[in-house]
């Protein structure tokens, strides 16, 4: 135990002062903290990945992949883009980086310096280079003020979709790779399509709408301090167990877990997670990159140098290909900028190749090299996203979303609530209203879905797509009142306006009505297009109001 506790104790201290110090110079703290386990390890030999030690950091792993869930991945958001251009542009992206990576990693073609993995193991190495970094991204962004930017939203809504892809094609791998199924028979891929979906549905339901609800409950009972960092790391702990049990690696349900908690209400998350984020960026996530340094070395130099040119040049090289036909492919403005934020990449990368490299399916050789390669998009890509889009944006002609992104809201409108977005002065049909008369009369640019209001009371909302499937002579003799959806979902001013979008995209909506909390009096409605417009005119308010403010001053103080 002793033995266990002098290697963690040196790993914990010189992570965090290589943290301080490397961001000092504004590099990435996952750096750092690799950068400390090769120091300690390899370089100095003061720690080894003892079995004890591997222990305890393997359990980073699996905070790291809830953190990610709980992050990065948004499936609503997802589900709703899945007909729009940036879907194409992300799927293409990741088509053609996924079979140029093949090309290289796998023995289909008999090339004599690839590393001729079986095609199982090769995918799963394709789909972790083929990978986009929502994190990276949004660190950009936050850091420069680009989220706020029409560019900025695309490029963000496109790496959405192009991680969830990459993350399904790898979590699919290394699930069969664990399970030791590599004939990829039909049934083999139906059976584990089944178990993942499976526990994907159990996975969520317990934790987004079980869990949520029983910490709240217990800890207004019971009153225990940290009730809820228990829970979520016991359960995070217990997900994993299930995973492994069903012949999913541990890692896709510590991801499952954390994308279902993701749902949660901005509210529960301030009250539940920040204990187990706390430890989770203060311990576990360090120690487990850390450890990550412990297998890096210079091997990589015993590769054939074929082999190091083509594994270092060519999946880039058709990753940045791929997105940029991507993006052609979808007609989306400043393809080469929006190719640029499909390359971020780095730190979720880092932890799947040690998944592989603990898996056997790739050597301390390969492992090395790649961990490099992303040291190289972790400090480089920041500015060149950075640049790219500076470049863009004076040129840029916006190509929006149709809907803002759940996990954007998270990032870009923290302080924003219903009651900044609510249209309070719009009129609205009622139910006596023949379907013909609504679409000669009242329709609205870039509007999917409209409220029917009867007496100041909202008694439904009637979709445009399906009145525009019915024939002339059909809407002409239909009222509104008989094609009306009611089950409505409501949001309140004072809610968080990224509450209030997840419930809109859960209910596949694109308008909600506002109602007085106490009363129940409806107060107007906010739309999709208007959370859009307010994103992309953040700045411009901004500094039309520091503006003013300049203005006021020199009429006050005049020199």
């Amino acid at each position: 135990m002793i033995d266990a506790l002098l290697p963690l104790g040196l790993l914990i201290v010189v992570c965090k002062i290589f943290e301080g110090l490397f961001n000092h110079f504004g590099l990435n703290s996952i750096v750092a903290y690799t950068i400390t386990g090769t120091l300690l390890g390899p370089v100095l030999n003061i720690v080894e990945p003892t079995p004890e030690l591997q222990t305890f950091l393997g359990i980073g792993i699996f905070v790291f992949f809830f953190l990610v869930g709980l992050d990065e991945i948004d499936i609503p958001s997802f589900v709703a883009t899945i007909r729009g251009r940036f879907f194409v542009a992300a799927t293409v992206s990741v088509l053609i980086s996924l079979i140029v990576s093949l090309v290289f990693t796998s023995n289909l073609f008999n090339i004599s310096f690839a590393l001729n993995l079986n095609f199982t193991e090769a995918l799963a190495l394709a789909g972790i280079l083929s990978l986009s970094s929502l994190g990276l991204v949004a660190k950009v962004f936050a850091d420069k003020g680009h989220f706020k930017q029409p560019i900025g939203l695309e490029i963000f809504t496109t790496v959405i979709i192009a991680e969830l892809i990459a993350l399904l094609v790898v979590g699919f791998s290394i699930s069969e790779i664990g399970a030791q199924t590599y004939d990829l028979s039909f049934y083999s891929v139906l059976l584990l399509l089944i178990q993942m979906t499976s526990f994907a549905v159990v996975a969520w339901f317990i934790s987004a709408r079980l869990l949520p609800h029983a910490i709240v409950f217990l800890q207004k009972v019971l009153n225990v301090p940290e009730l809820s960092f228990g829970l979520l790391i016991g359960g995070l702990f217990l997900m994993v167990v299930g995973a492994e049990y069903l012949h999913l690696h541990g890692s896709i349900g510590a991801l499952l877990f954390g994308t279902a908690l993701s749902s949660m209400p901005r509210q529960v998350h301030e009250d539940v997670l920040p204990g187990l984020r706390s430890a989770a960026e203060g311990l576990f996530v360090p120690l487990f990159f850390a450890s990550a340094g412990l297998h890096l070395d210079l091997s990589f130099a015993t590769l054939p140098i074929a082999t190091i040119v083509a594994l270092a040049v060519f999946p880039s090289l058709g990753k940045f290909v791929g997105a940029v036909i991507g993006t052609y492919m979808a007609r989306l403005d400043n393809p080469f900028a929006q190719a640029t934020g499909l390359m971020a990449k780095g730190v979720a990368e880092i932890a799947l190749l040690l998944v592989l490299f603990e898996n056997g399916v790739i050597g301390k050789d390969v492992f090395s090299l790649f961990v490099l390669m992303m040291f190289g998009y972790i400090v480089l890509m920041p500015q060149a996203i950075d640049l790219a889009i500076t470049g863009a944006k004076k040129t840029h002609r916006a190509k929006l979303p149709t809907a803002i992104p759940v996990s954007y809201a998270r990032r870009a409108m923290q302080d924003i609530t219903v009651n900044h977005v609510m249209d309070s002065t719009r009129v609205y049909p009622n139910t006596a209203l023949s379907a013909e008369d609504f679409i000669n009369n009242w329709l609205v640019p870039n509007q999917r879905d409209y409220l029917v209001v009867d007496r100041g009371e909202v008694v439904g909302v009637v979709s445009l797509p399906r009145l525009q499937a019915m024939s002339s002579r059909l809407r002409a003799n239909l009222r509104l009142s008989t094609i009306l959806r009611t089950d409505l979902p409501q949001a309140q001013p004072d809610e968080p306006i990224e509450d209030v979008l997840k419930r809109m995209t859960d209910h596949s909506l694109s308008v909600i009505p506002v109602t007085d909390g106490d009363t129940g009096v409806f107060l107007g409605s906010v739309t999709s297009e208007n959370v859009l417009e307010l994103a992309v005119l953040m700045d411009e308010i901004a500094e039309e109001l520091q503006n003013r403010g300049e203005n006021t001053a020199e009429t006050q103080n005049p020199i």
